[in-house]
């Protein structure tokens, strides 16, 4: 029995999903997610421009036409990536106890980590390109400005000097982010108890504090 061929095609039509098509906005979003995935997993030398298209179900010209190029779409998710977590650090700094302060910077760090680990892993690679929120190193350092602030005022009331809380503030926020990045693949222990160990460190490391720390080795210099 012979197929009406015209009635197929007409059935197929009906069945098959209509591609919706997406808004400027909509598409800018979809290939900074895309971007993002890619370059967390290849880095940006090993991503290019044709995967991320090929991805999106588009063609290079519209990658361009919205970022530009590769290095326009990095700069953009590293951008966004550097905010987020300086936001999560300041917005969680709200205790009036330090050691409590000290907790909450540590948690915001490891949640970032563990919600946005794609993010992560992009801003703790060398970036190839300059960005206008700087590196991470440049994050980091923001950071412990924060920090800096409230070891002075303690610095201060247990009669220390208020001008090395810079030093101590990069050290801490330091070990932290260090500690970060090895949690960042293994994940053990879990991340209170990671959290729990760094204030650990930090707290009764400050609270045995020499007011004038010596050198027992034989180098002085």
């Amino acid at each position: 029995m012979a197929t009406d061929s015209s009635s197929t095609s007409s059935s197929d039509k009906q069945r098959r999903p209509r591609r919706t098509r997406m808004t400027g906005a909509e598409r800018r979003q979809q290939l900074l997610e895309i971007g993002r995935t890619l370059f967390a997993a290849k880095g940006f030398e090993g991503t290019s421009v044709e995967e991320i298209a090929a991805k999106a179900g588009v063609s290079k010209p519209v990658v361009y036409e919205h970022f530009g190029g590769k290095e326009g779409l990095y700069a953009v998710v590293v951008d966004r990536e550097m905010r987020c977590l300086l936001d999560m650090v300041t917005s969680s700094l709200t205790a009036g106890h330090p050691r409590e302060l000290c907790e909450q910077a540590a948690f915001a760090l490891l949640d970032y980590i563990e919600e946005y680990t794609d993010g992560f892993r992009i801003l703790v690679r060398d970036s190839p390109i300059p960005q206008s929120t700087g590196s991470f190193a440049s994050l980091i350092s923001d950071i412990a400005t924060q920090v800096e602030d409230i070891l002075g005022r303690e610095f201060k009331s247990r009669g220390f000097d208020p001008k090395l809380a810079p030093l101590y503030a990069q050290a801490l926020v330091g070990m932290v982010a260090l500690t970060g990045q090895w949690w960042l693949d293994v994940r053990r222990p879990r991340k209170a108890e990671v959290a729990a160990h760094l204030v650990n460190l930090a707290w009764h490391g400050l609270d045995g504090l020499e007011q004038k720390p010596r050198l027992i080795g034989h180098r002085k210099s």
